[in-house]
């Protein structure tokens, strides 16, 4: 009996599945979330106070620009968030592994939040940041009429960004998004794991398949601490992106400049900005994705990792 037990706690699943399993949540949750993404967005550009709050933002939006203009950046949102969370999913299991006890297979809490930041800082630098440039330029931008626009779609904003600003342009406001999403990542494992274990009696390998609803509400609460935290860095990273190296001089210098002159200029509380839609964004995205990621990953612990350790 104590060698069967050994071999259900040793036994994962493994990153290619978590990485399937996230891809998956993402394309769920970019099409039922964008509108969200797109306000925050504009409210955390709007320096002058042009939009009262966010149903005045969406409305004014739909109003002036179509109904459709809610959707802006869906492209690049949708792969982006498909890639995000395949790598954060994968790269998050292969760091779990090696911070795993050698002798007990067990992952200690700072082994835990460690992978996630590590998860966190990688999806950062490879995905999360030159999709984000490409998003937050196209919805920066008011109306519909193609003629209108400076950036045409996606492929078109890239292409221009590279032309007008260099490579490096894709990266701009790569630092504040490494802090977020690095300090986003580290809680939200940690904070989900708990969840699952304390609502739910859920350990990963245990063979036992979460309900949607449950992956939903544990979810739901571990994606609600990392936007207070980093709502300043969220702000600098929107500030930074939307900002064209093409313009002449830049306003904002870096992170902290961009901390420091948004604080003199607008008020502690402009740092903030954008922080209710990315309440009903981030929480609600995280439900999404793990009632998705939790099913897929839960038909691969019924199938092999119950069946192995019977």
């Amino acid at each position: 009996m104590a060698d069967r037990n050994d071999k259900k706690r040793t036994l994962t699943i493994p990153p290619y599945m978590k990485a399937v399993s996230g891809s998956l949540g993402g394309i769920v949750e970019a099409s039922c979330l964008q509108p969200i993404d797109v306000i925050k967005t504009r409210l955390q550009l709007d320096s002058s106070g042009s939009y009262k709050g966010i149903i005045h933002c969406g409305t004014t939006i739909a109003r002036n620009e179509g109904f459709r203009a809610l959707w802006k950046g869906l492209t690049p949102f949708a792969t982006h968030l498909t890639l995000k969370y395949a790598l954060r999913m994968g790269s998050n299991a292969v760091l779990q592994a090696a911070f795993k006890d050698s002798n007990t297979g067990n992952l200690s809490h700072h082994g835990r939040m460690v992978a996630g930041f590590g998860a966190g800082v990688l999806e950062a630098l490879v995905i999360v940041t030159p999709f984000e440039v490409v998003k937050i330029r196209l919805q920066q931008q008011r109306g519909l009429s193609p003629e209108l626009l400076m950036y045409k779609g996606p492929v078109n904003c890239a292409r221009m960004i590279i032309r007008e600003e260099g490579l490096l342009g894709l990266w701009a406001g790569a630092t504040p998004t490494i802090m977020r999403n690095g300090t986003n990542q580290a809680a939200m494992f940690t904070a989900k794991n708990a969840f699952d274990g304390i609502l739910w009696r859920k350990h990963e390998g245990d063979g036992k398949v979460l309900l949607p609803w449950q992956s939903m509400i544990s979810g739901f609460l571990a994606g609600t601490a990392g936007p207070v935290c980093t709502g300043p860095f969220d702000v600098v990273k929107t500030r930074l992106m939307a900002q064209s190296r093409s313009g002449g001089e830049l306003k904002y210098k870096g992170l902290f400049h961009a901390i420091k002159t948004i604080y003199a200029e607008e008020g502690l509380r402009s740092l903030w900005r954008g922080l209710l839609p990315r309440l009903m964004r981030i929480p609600p995205g995280q439900a999404i994705v793990w009632a998705v990621a939790d099913q897929v990953t839960g038909i691969y612990e019924k199938r092999y990792i119950r069946n192995a350790t019977l």
